[in-house]
């Protein structure tokens, strides 16, 4: 009979591949972070959340918190650092954030691999 030690099983086993980050940012949602975080909101994170709203049944949720809570990730990226709650971490894995103004708005806007339809407003998304 042959028994493996965990040195023996551990030798065999496939290495692990490193996982690709949770979320990134680009540089201008990073600048726009770094503003924010420098002026308005000093001391202060974005925290992102997905909550259920809008005819699609999901929604990104941004709010500024003083500091991070048990569940929250912590992503860092281009110098700066946002919170994602960890109950959104499968619904913004792979997902990009940007910063976006355009000629009536501004805002952070988020390019998800895993939505897979959005409402005709926009405002909500499905997976």
């Amino acid at each position: 009979m042959t028994t493996h030690t965990d040195a023996a099983a551990s030798a065999t086993s496939p290495a692990r591949r490193e996982l690709p980050p949770l979320m990134t940012l680009t540089e201008r949602a990073a600048k726009r972070l770094a503003s924010l975080y420098a002026n308005a909101h000093a001391g202060q994170l974005l925290r992102i959340a997905i909550s259920t709203k809008g005819c699609s049944g999901h929604a990104y949720d941004m709010s500024f918190v003083d500091e991070a809570g048990p569940g929250d990730e912590v992503v860092r990226d281009h110098g700066v650092t946002v919170l994602v709650d960890r109950k959104a971490t499968l619904f913004l894995i792979g997902s990009v954030m940007d910063y976006e103004v355009k000629q009536l708005e501004s805002g952070f806007t988020f390019s998800n691999p895993n939505e897979k339809g959005r409402c005709g407003c926009g405002e909500s998304f499905h997976v």
